[in-house]
């Protein structure tokens, strides 16, 4: 602490230096022993108890059977993380300097003469100091208020057991808060590492599902491919064979053709034998083309056709295994 700097600031140096003396918990002067965090902020051994047993409930204290592990507590003026060994708040080094600094203080005080105003004086008795406490109307008053005053039928208290007793109360208070800080902090930080691992889980969720997913993509690209490379393959296939019936036929028609027109020659020959000849080879004629092309059109025709239409259903029946 920077008594010297505080000191020369403020023209009352022992009420600034009693300021420097408050302790953060009970909001009193430092009571001895005096500890000294690593942070270098003090506390009163008491209060750096109160704190330390509320923020680790399950730590044995002093009086029990000493726990083999230690624990942690926040700084209430700096938040600071402390931590503490087995040996709890009594492992803290004592403040040997701010306990010498109370003392002198207190010698000081003691040897000085009361002065007026010191003590805050009664509006209605100008003449009387503020020393009872009225618990019906929760305010400090003086005792001629209480024998002749407002307070003449209210319940009163000492007032500096009132104040002692709201001091307690309010340094228990004080413990407490901190000690809820400190586990809502805990519950930050866990919430926080998890939000950090659900992250990471779904960035690594979202990686293998994209990598199997291309996969996938790879292989429909690949049989897509395939199927239609096959289909085309098989429409060439068809129709070369249907342009090669189509070439057959149109073979076929001239030959018919040539021979209506020889058949209708033969029936202009006036005589009886050469008609009869012409007409023998035209049937005989005839008859070899009529009979070529109705075994050509029921056996050679129909079985490629049945052939192909085999395949397609064969080939039909397997993509719909496939899929």
């Amino acid at each position: 602490m920077d008594y010297k700097s505080s000191l020369i600031q403020d023209g009352n140096p022992l009420e600034n230096l009693e300021k420097q003396l408050i302790c953060p918990i009970c909001l009193e002067m430092f009571t001895k022993p005096v500890v000294i965090l690593p942070c270098q902020h003090n506390l009163c051994r008491k209060c750096a108890n109160d704190i330390f047993q509320a923020a680790n409930p399950y730590w044995t204290n002093r009086g029990g059977s000493m726990s083999m592990s230690g624990g942690r507590f926040r700084c209430p003026s700096c938040r600071h993380e402390v931590i503490m060994d087995r040996h709890g708040v009594y492992g803290l080094q004592r403040n040997l300097l701010v306990e010498n600094i109370i003392d002198i203080y207190k010698q000081e005080c003691s040897s000085r003469p009361l002065q007026k105003g010191s003590s805050p004086m009664c509006k209605e008795h100008e003449d009387e100091k503020i020393n009872i406490y009225c618990l019906t109307c929760e305010m400090p008053t003086c005792s001629m208020c209480k024998v002749f005053g407002v307070h003449k039928a209210c319940e009163v208290a000492p007032l500096q057991s009132v104040f002692q007793g709201q001091k307690t109360e309010l340094s228990n208070c004080i413990s407490m808060l901190v000690a809820g800080n400190d586990r809502v902090q805990t519950i930050i930080n866990q919430l926080e590492d998890s939000c950090r691992v659900t992250k990471e889980n779904s960035h690594r969720v979202k990686e293998e599902l994209s990598q199997k997913f291309d996969v996938l993509y790879a292989i429909l690209d690949e049989k897509k491919s395939e199927l239609l490379q096959r289909v085309t393959r098989e429409q060439e296939e068809k129709l070369s064979f249907t342009e090669a019936l189509i070439q057959q036929y149109r073979e076929q028609l001239d030959k018919s053709t040539k021979l209506v027109e020889t058949a209708i020659q033969s029936l202009d020959e006036p005589g009886g034998a050469i008609f009869l000849l012409v007409s023998r080879i035209g049937r005989m004629w005839a008859e070899s083309l009529q009979c070529h092309s109705s075994r050509y059109c029921a056996d050679e025709e129909e079985e490629e056709f049945i052939e192909e239409d085999q395949e397609e259903e064969s080939t039909e029946g397997k993509e719909e295994e496939h899929q």
